[in-house]
Formats: C-alpha cells, structure tokens, sequence
C-alpha cells in the first residue's frame, strides 16, 4: 500500500487499526514474559501506524490525564517511611542522580564537537527528562527542534524496550491481582479524584509534567499525611499506560525519520553507550546501597520517569527506592538543565 493510500484512511479505521495492533502486541509481549506490555504493546503500535503515515493526534488531555494515573499509581508504592529513607541516603541518592546525568551531558557534549548534528542539538537532545521542556526551549539555543524531538522521545522508547527486558531477565514478576479483589467504590472515586484534580490544575497551569508530578504529589499528601489508602482498577491502569505509549509512539512520524536517517545509526549506538554507561553505575549503586541489581538499573535509567515507574510496578523491586531517584533526577533536570545546556553550548561555540 502507498504512502497516498496510507493517507486516505478514515479516523475510525485509523483508530481501529491502533487498537488491533495495540492488543496483538501486548499479547504477545506477555506471552514472552516482558513487563509493562500494556504500555511497549500500544507504543509499538503507535509507531508503526505513524510511520506509515497514520498518525493520530490524540488530545492533550488524555495524556495529561493518563499520566496522572501513573502519578497516583505511584504514590500508592510509596512508604510512610520515604522521606526518612531519602534524607539517610542521602549521598547515594545525589551520587545516582548525578552520574547519569553527567553521562547524559559529556555524550551529548561529545556528539556536538563532532559537528554530526546541527548547532547545539546533540546538548539538548540528550539531557535525560523534561522531554518537553527541552525540546521547546532547544530552538532558541541554535538547535534543531525536530532533531531534539526525535532524539528525546528515541531514548525513552529505547530505554523502554531495554527495561523491560532487564526486568524480564533479572527480575521476578510482581504479584497479579486476584481476580477475586474488589476495590471499594470509595477507593476508586478517591484516587479519581486526585487525578482529575492534579491533572487539571497541572493542565491549566501548563506545568512541565504536572499531570504526572501533581497527582503524585496529592497522592502522596493523602497516603503519607492522612493514612488514605489508594487503589486502582487494574482495567483503568492498562488504559492509562495505553495512552501513554501511544502519546509517545506517536512521536515518530516519516519526515522527522527521514530528517533523522543519515544519523540515526550513530543516534542509536550513543543512546546505547549511555545504557550502558548507566548499567554500570546501576552495578556500582546495587553495591554500595545493598539493593538488587534490577532495582538499581531502574533508578538510573535515563529514560522516562512515568516507563519506568510503569515497568517497575510490574516487578518486584524497591519501588520507592526507584521513584525517589526517578524524581529526584527529573527535578534536577528541570532546575539545572537549561542552564547546563546553555553552558555546554556557549563552550562548544567558543572552542
């Protein structure tokens, strides 16, 4: 079928086809035993169907309220002991957080003093989290917004897919929910509630990533404040993590790929060098925190902070160790990143 056909498709058939695709691909990926195949199976699905020329632009508010469920899902792992954990450890968190982030700056610094990409692009699109806020503010900076984009949202898939199978390999499986569980009318409306709240306000107020952040900040404030217990139907979380790998797949249209193909290959193995640059720090804080291996990769992933928290739950690992250095990187992102890659760029241009 052509590119012109592919374009002739109607929205409902657009929207059918994603939804097959979506749930052939997360059957099978849960046939092969990997985690999250609600959100790799719609993100898979998503990006064949726009790379072929079918993308659907979803609205705003459903990703902003999908992540919001994300963000409630986390803050219910999260124990009343969190804080005190954060506050002891201390250096171990800001040493995790710091080397990835530094892996991330010197790869990024690297591939602009090669000249393979356009002005500051490399900087920006390698600065791990704050995807948005990177991308938009990237133009202003003699980057190439399309290029920052794709390398961005590259990342997150690859870190996504490369998880999810270190979880398959090192970890075990998160208990299922019996199907026998209801779930209280009240739980439920509670934990919609914080949703629709945080991610309202995080929608009125464009907050970088405030569907995701304010959510799980309401529902940290009920859990960890006033004892609420926060539960979701297991039917309302597939949906969301849908939602979420389908806002992300369908990042990846045919123009920003043919801008991108003459690098691609060296896009992909830098992303690649920086797993693998963080797996060895992951190796190093599983040894001096006593933690699982697993569970350190996680927490020094460079990819996104709702993926991960999504491939977490799914396992059995030290979820609040792994949000808590998820979060503590992305704040430090958005605090420190512009003005890292406004650094980066002026030493790159003088030098």
């Amino acid at each position: 079928m052509s590119a012109s056909e592919d374009l002739a498709w109607s929205l409902p058939l657009r929207w059918g086809a994603l939804l097959l695709l979506s749930l052939i691909f997360s059957v099978f990926l849960e046939w092969l035993g990997l985690p999250a195949a609600p959100l790799l199976g719609p993100l898979a699905a998503a990006v064949m169907l726009s790379m072929r020329g079918q993308k659907i632009k979803l609205p705003k508010p459903a990703f902003v309220y999908a992540q919001g469920v994300v963000g409630v899902m986390i803050a219910s792992y999260l124990p009343h002991t969190i804080f005190q954990q954060i506050l002891s450890d201390w250096p171990v968190f800001l040493g995790g957080t710091l080397s990835t982030l530094s892996a991330a700056a010197f790869l990024g610094w690297f591939l602009t003093r090669s000249k393979m990409l356009p002005g500051t692009t490399a900087i920006w699109g390698f600065s791990p989290g704050a995807a948005t806020v990177m991308t938009l503010m990237s133009a202003s900076y003699g980057a190439d917004m399309r290029l920052v984009a794709f390398m961005q949202y590259l990342r997150v898939v690859c870190c996504a897919v490369i998880a999810a199978c270190m979880a398959r390999i090192l970890g075990t499986p998160a208990v299922a929910q019996s199907a026998a569980h209801v779930i209280s009318p009240a739980t439920i409306l509670t934990g919609l509630g914080l949703v629709l709240t945080g991610s309202t306000i995080g929608l009125w107020l464009n907050i970088p990533a405030g569907g995701l952040l304010l959510p799980m900040a309401l529902g940290m404030i009920a859990r960890l404040g006033f004892s609420i217990h926060l539960e979701q139907p297991f039917l309302l979380r597939v949906v969301a993590y849908a939602v979420v790998g389908w806002a992300i797949g369908m990042r990846f249209t045919p123009d920003i790929l043919l801008h991108a193909a003459r690098v691609l290959p060296r896009l992909l193995s830098t992303i690649i060098a920086l797993i693998v640059i963080c797996f060895g720090f992951a190796v190093v804080l599983a040894h001096i925190a006593h933690i699982d291996l697993l569970t350190a990769y996680l927490a020094t992933s460079p990819g996104g902070a709702d993926s991960v928290a999504i491939i977490a739950s799914t396992t059995q690992v030290d979820m609040p160790f792994v949000i808590a250095m998820q979060i503590a990187r992305f704040f430090c992102v958005l605090i420190t990143g512009p003005t890292l890659a406004r650094f980066l760029s002026r030493r790159t241009e003088d030098s």
